[in-house]
């Protein structure tokens, strides 16, 4: 999809307007590239183009000194000045108006006007033979009048190793734009002629670019890149009127209880059986289980002194331990203890017609009922 010439125009003159604070604060941007390239969206600063990403950002000084020190590799390959491959220890700000150049084509073209298949971006050796292949094969190869301090240039004995004049004799810019519909003799083409000139001394500078007729023809640059352009949102799919979104909600809903479903009978299967439950008002003894011979005079005068003398009773739920003779029958009920065999416990079921019926372990009933539990109470052996 080609971009409209007019938004080009507008991103172009912001980019070089940004780059154009930065050199005149002697700052080398070092890695432009159309990711660093950001454009704000709906807001006050709409269409409005940021530099990102200044991490290999450097301080320039006057006069200069050498940088390739401190970084012998910078720039990504595809937006890499000719002059960085060949290993210049001096380069300048020049290297960043060929990275926007190498933007601009691609705005222009809509594809990577200097695309390299093989990057080795680790690399800690300047010289990169494709890369050179690459621009070498868009642009020809320079000529001495060209680029005079070529010959000047760390790599340049391997660059005559390497390459021959003759295999980029039909290459150059012009017939790579004329393939995109750009023609020799537009402004537009005459500005990216300045911007990808190879000798970096001869390359224009940010503030030449400003300038340039390109920028003085309609339609004008803009401070909102989109302006006059329709943006195209990507489609998305909406509920009808007649689809409110609580309808899914419900589905929702009902999927999740046909998912919890099925788990509640696991749970009810699961459950530990209940024990029955303890006889009315009965309260903890201070004797044991064992002391069947008291009479049951006695054990009612037990229980009438611990009400009297305030005593906590035992709580309803619980129940005192049905256990072999001399077991403490304060604790708990377990339902493993309701399984001993009648004839280990040791029960007195007799009812001698007093009001308060009484048992052997100590504790009555107000119902007047035996001590004798019947068998059909939950199903419990005792």
């Amino acid at each position: 999809m080609q971009l409209p010439r007019s938004m080009v125009k507008s991103l172009l003159y912001q980019i070089l307007d940004g780059i154009h604070y930065l050199h005149a604060n002697w700052v080398l941007h070092r890695d432009l590239k159309p990711a660093n390239i950001l454009v704000m969206g709906e807001g006050p600063e709409r269409g409005r183009v940021k530099i990102a990403d200044m991490g290999f950002a450097r301080l320039f000084n006057s006069p200069l000194k050498p940088l390739a020190d401190l970084d012998p590799v910078v720039v990504t390959f595809w937006y890499r000045a000719p002059e960085l491959l060949l290993g210049a220890r001096h380069y300048t700000k020049a290297i960043d108006i060929w990275a926007i150049g190498c933007i601009f084509a691609e705005l222009l073209t809509s594809e990577p006007i200097f695309h390299c298949r093989q990057e080795d971006i680790k690399t800690s050796n300047p010289f990169h033979h494709d890369q050179l292949d690459r621009i070498f094969s868009v642009m020809g190869f320079p000529a001495d009048k060209d680029w005079e301090d070529i010959r000047k240039m760390p790599e340049y004995p391997t660059l005559q190793k390497d390459f021959r004049r003759t295999t980029y004799a039909n290459s150059s810019l012009i017939k790579y734009m004329e393939k995109h519909k750009v023609k020799p003799d537009s402004k537009v083409f005459l500005l990216l002629q300045k911007l990808l000139t190879m000798d970096p001394t001869k390359r224009i500078t940010s503030e030449q670019a400003l300038q340039d007729p390109y920028f003085q023809e309609d339609p004008l640059p803009t401070l909102d890149v989109f302006a006059g352009c329709q943006i195209p949102y990507p489609k998305r799919e909406f509920l009808n009127e007649d689809e409110p979104e609580e309808k899914g909600d419900k589905n929702q809903q009902q999927q999740q209880n046909q998912h919890q479903q099925p788990a509640a009978p696991a749970q009810q299967a699961a459950a530990p059986p209940q024990a029955p439950p303890p006889p009315q008002n009965s309260t903890q003894t201070n004797g044991t289980a064992g002391g069947a011979g008291a009479g049951a005079g006695a054990a009612g005068a037990g229980l009438q002194h611990s009400q009297d003398s305030g005593l906590n009773p035992v709580p309803p739920n619980k129940k005192p331990r049905l256990g072999p003779s001399g077991a403490n029958s304060g604790g708990p009920v377990m339902p493993s203890d309701y399984q001993h065999s009648s004839s280990r416990l040791n029960y007195q079921s007799s009812v001698q017609g007093s009001s308060q019926s009484q048992s052997t372990l100590g504790y009555s009933s107000s119902s007047q009922q035996s001590a004798q539990y019947h068998p059909s109470h939950q199903g419990h052996r005792y």
